[in-house]
């Protein structure tokens, strides 16, 4: 049973990849029902991005969660007679194809309007709907170079580096949910009016979330540089390694957390240093700060370590990968990793839902299914027989 804030809302997500997919993920894990469209046999091309076990997508199965599949060709003209009889009954629709694309196919957004006034409609693109690059192709590292994100990534005299992972996509697909609840929530206010499009640029979510970058070159004509792990904000703060080789982030960005933090490494003289005054002296001299802090941690385990930052209460955290951020005791506490039955695989792990409602918590309820797994049902939900069901089948459309 669907549970959570959203378990009134339905939603139809027509999306590929990451971005709008996550976008109806979260919406899912929220209670919301999400009926989630692939292309028949191929699926979306998430699909085929790996890691995979025995064939199976594992990225599928967490941004596809919470959701029942069914396959359509949206391509085909007979996909508008299956859509319409969803569309005129879901709240949200989602979708993420180049701008046009779907007018093309005939599903435009006065059709959908015309079956249902009050439906929302975001349109998740890499660069919106219009301007000079709106017909560009959109990828995760386009957009965070585009946005100047990744010319802050990197070492100080080193070129620009990319993540390990794509997070302008992740910061899209948070964007578009927080959209999608503001439209909703005009609606609901609103109940002579008709449902709106929301225009969702990812390159723009990830300026955005940049901050104070455009005002700092528009007031001091200063573009931010990169600066590695040191931060160029506030000192000391950067990545050290213990003596029995962890590595530890230590973020000390207020002058009490400094000042608490030269107690934790038996160095309190360090206070009265004229350098090391304010945070921006500290910064100034962010070189011999971080140097004398990451000699003094040289000298600690990672255990010594805990114990002395926890006592003074200083932030701070080791850098985990996968394995270590799953059993870390705080994730492990709070069951931010839920352990779920799978059709395909067992039982499989993934992330919970955050954030955490009092009154009424989501619910990680199903991993990803396989490609068009809920077609048949879905389709004999909104009044298609058998018969019809194995004619589409028959036609290639589903």
């Amino acid at each position: 049973m669907r549970q959570g804030p959203l378990s009134a809302l339905r939603v139809l997500d027509l999306s590929t990849i990451f971005a709008g997919p996550l976008c109806g993920a979260l919406l899912a894990d929220y209670g919301a029902d999400v009926i989630k469209v692939e292309q028949p046999r191929v699926g979306d091309p998430l699909r085929a991005f790996p890691p995979h076990k025995n064939g199976v997508s594992l990225w599928s199965k967490v941004t596809n969660r919470n959701k029942r599949a069914i396959s359509l060709d949206l391509r085909n003209p007979i996909a508008k007679d299956v859509l319409g009889p969803i569309i005129a009954k879901r709240d949200v629709v989602i979708e993420n194809f180049r701008p046009g694309t779907l007018d093309g196919w005939g599903l435009t957004g006065d059709w959908m309007r015309s079956l249902n006034p009050r439906v929302t409609i975001i349109r998740i693109t890499g660069f919106g709907q219009d301007g000079p690059y709106r017909d560009r192709p959109g990828f995760a590292r386009a957009f965070e170079a585009l946005s100047g994100f990744t010319h802050l990534c990197g070492e100080a005299d080193g070129p620009p580096l990319h993540l390990g992972f794509p997070i302008s996509d992740a910061v899209g697909g948070l964007v578009a949910a927080l959209g999608v609840l503001a439209a909703l929530y005009e609606l609901e206010r609103s109940p002579e009016k008709e449902g709106q499009e929301i225009d969702c640029s990812m390159a723009e979510a990830m300026l955005r979330v940049m901050d104070f970058v455009v005002i700092q070159q528009d007031q001091l004509n200063q573009s931010p540089k990169r600066s590695g792990n040191v931060s160029a904000y506030a000192a000391p703060s950067s990545i050290f390694e213990t003596r029995d080789g962890r590595w530890v982030s230590i973020p000390a960005s207020s002058q009490s957390l400094f000042e608490r933090l030269t107690e934790a490494i038996g160095q309190p003289e360090l206070k009265s240093d004229p350098r090391f005054a304010s945070n921006p002296d500290r910064v100034r001299h962010r070189q011999e700060i971080n140097g004398i802090v990451a000699d003094a941690l040289r000298g600690l385990t990672f255990s010594e370590l805990e114990k002395r930052l926890d006592a003074h209460g200083i932030a701070f955290a080791p850098i985990n990968d996968a394995k270590a951020a799953i059993e870390d005791p705080q994730f492990v506490a709070r069951q931010a990793i839920v352990e779920i039955p799978d059709r395909e695989l067992g039982r499989v792990k993934m992330q919970g839902v955050v954030p955490r409602f009092s009154r009424t918590p989501g619910a990680v309820r199903q991993a990803g299914e396989s490609v068009g797994h809920d077609t048949s049902e879905v389709l004999a939900e909104f009044g298609f027989k058998p018969d019809a069901i194995e004619l589409l089948i028959a036609k290639g459309v589903i």
